[in-house]
């Protein structure tokens, strides 16, 4: 996977705990077309503390382009932001 830590809107529901779980996010491709990803899977969730910065790792798996694809996203709870990590 490839490191990208591109920002994206999302779409996400949040947990009685307080944890947002993803539904869909939009990005901005290199015609700058914007592009829309709904998530079909979460594999996995991990809480990581970087320099300071708590943030949420997430694991999850799309159809993009009838491809199955396995992808992470972060959301930094500070900011309340979420990026494209790794592709």
């Amino acid at each position: 996977m490839k490191v990208l830590m591109k920002p994206v809107e999302m779409i996400a529901w949040f947990t009685n705990e307080g944890y947002p779980i993803p539904l869909r996010y939009r990005l901005v491709d290199e015609d700058m077309s914007n592009k829309v990803i709904k998530i079909n899977k979460v594999l996995f969730r991990e809480e990581e503390k970087i320099a300071g910065n708590r943030m949420i790792l997430y694991r999850c798996e799309s159809t993009i382009n009838d491809i199955q694809k396995i992808f992470e996203l972060k959301y930094e709870i500070s900011t309340c932001k979420w990026f494209l990590f790794k592709m």
